[in-house]
């Protein structure tokens, strides 16, 4: 499995944070607020995207990172829109990158999978900015099982490799546990789970009456409309209570868990004596009440020693 390390060779912290709310509902006060507070904690892998806010959260991130570039992972996907085609790709991410203003990406992402687009096309202008030396590390988001290990198998005739994977995961939505997960233990792939908090489902602000983008965008709306995601929203609210915890704390702690069951679901011959590492990058303005919480894990996580048979990097953004 891929090592991932700052530019400086150290490694990389147990959890990431998700700028996609960055020039959007959070401001640059507030960014920069979110930003320090993560590095407080010890974490040092942010995650933003192309299309994220119009490309303002690349430049509120670049602008952030600056003073600090060697000692933070950076990761940004292309080709959510326009295609995976060469062309696209190096365009959207001269563009990114620009913004970031950084020389280097350390993990470019394909944000989507490409029906029209030779896989092979994608794959091999990726190798070439690896090669080139404009990016670290190769991942995809948005992908199907199926069509990571096609991928795998195109870039392993390229010379490289996908080292990350960016599914949707959290407590109502588990797809990734069926064969995302399981696949990614068996082939040393980086898991790095996006939409851990479900848009804010899971830290009970919608059931309060508050607002954000399960209630003003309707992709949001539709994706968790279903009256027991919200069931089991109320359900976590009662956990959370028992314990003394916040909802989004308890959140992290399931998925953790429901992550760690999942890749240990293999036969016997696949368990190898590898270590997961965790990433947790969540997105938008409840991202400030989950870095204390991602503190604590981030210590708990890298001083503790991890079961047999987890050697997938698990991450949630």
């Amino acid at each position: 499995m891929t090592q991932l390390t700052t530019l400086s060779g150290a490694p990389v912290a147990p959890f990431a944070f998700g700028t996609m709310q960055f020039g959007g509902r959070a401001t640059k006060a507030d960014a920069a607020e979110m930003f320090e507070a993560c590095r407080t904690a010890g974490i040092s892998h942010f995650d933003s995207a192309m299309i994220y806010t119009d490309g303002a959260a690349d430049q509120i991130l670049g602008s952030l990172i600056a003073p600090v570039r060697d000692t933070v992972y950076i990761t940004t996907k292309v080709a959510y829109r326009g295609g995976a085609g060469r062309a696209n790709i190096l365009a959207q991410f001269d563009e990114s990158r620009a913004r970031l203003d950084t020389d280097i990406v350390d993990l470019l992402y394909l944000h989507r999978f490409d029906p029209d687009t030779p896989l092979r096309e994608s794959l091999s202008t990726l190798a070439q900015l690896q090669s080139d030396g404009r990016i670290r590390h190769i991942g995809v988001s948005n992908f199907a099982a199926w069509q990571v290990m096609k991928a795998q198998a195109i870039a392993q005739t390229l010379g490289t490799r996908v080292d990350v994977v960016q599914p949707m995961y959290n407590l109502v939505k588990r797809q990734a546990e069926v064969e995302i997960l399981p696949m990614c233990a068996d082939q040393g792939i980086a898991a790095v789970p996006y939409s851990p908090l479900g848009g804010g489902l899971l830290t009970g602000k919608y059931g309060a009456g508050g607002s954000g983008r399960l209630t003003e965008d309707d992709r949001y709306a539709a994706r968790y409309g279903q009256d027991a995601m919200h069931s089991a929203a109320e359900g976590l609210a009662g956990i959370a209570a028992v314990h003394a915890t916040a909802r989004s704390s308890r959140s992290i702690t399931v998925v953790i868990a429901s992550a760690s069951a999942a890749v240990k679901l293999r036969p016997p011959d696949l368990i190898s004596t590898r270590q997961p590492r965790w990433s947790f990058s969540p997105s938008g303005s409840s991202s400030r009440v989950t870095v204390k919480a991602l503190g604590e894990w981030n210590r708990v996580a890298s001083a503790s020693a991890t079961p047999r048979g987890s050697d997938a990097r698990l991450g949630f953004s």
